[in-house]
């Protein structure tokens, strides 16, 4: 299988997609609220929740997984990252939804669920914080700026 374009930076190739596919916050919000199963794994950093924020909702009865894809300080892989999701209460069959801050982390998150039988498995696009504007901020798409439901943690 050959790799696929990375439409934010058209010179960089990624790897083949394993997951079941990219979807707009827009569009993991309502899955999310849609559907009964559906669960939504933040897989940023501890740092990340207590500062920039965590999706709230609240409004579909649900609570967010929250479980590090790399571990703060360190960065290091969290080895552990799939046995969290089981531990999480997470079953082969579930829709899961993976979010980290801009689209990256998480679509390794759904690579590795879809490799551990979980999922279907999604990558949020844009994530939490979204893409950097022209002066090198934060806040062009992702679930802040698109306007759904967060909380500080």
């Amino acid at each position: 299988m050959e790799g696929r374009a990375d439409a934010r930076h058209p010179l960089v190739t990624l790897a083949p997609m394993t997951y079941a596919g990219d979807v707009s916050p827009v569009d993991a919000f309502s899955a999310v609220q849609a559907e009964p199963e559906a669960v939504l794994v933040d897989v940023r950093t501890k740092a990340e929740w207590t500062y920039v924020g965590v999706p709230d909702l609240d409004r579909a009865g649900k609570q967010v997984v929250l479980t590090e894809w790399t571990t703060w300080p360190g960065g290091a892989l969290n080895d552990g990252f799939v046995d969290e999701l089981r531990e999480a209460g997470i079953a082969p069959g579930q829709p899961i939804y993976f979010l980290c801050r801009s689209g990256v982390r998480s679509r390794h998150a759904a690579d590795a669920a879809t490799a551990a039988g979980l999922g279907p498995a999604y990558n949020i696009t844009d994530g939490f914080e979204g893409q950097l504007d022209a002066t090198h901020h934060r806040g062009v798409g992702g679930w802040k700026a698109c306007g759904l439901p967060w909380r500080q943690a």
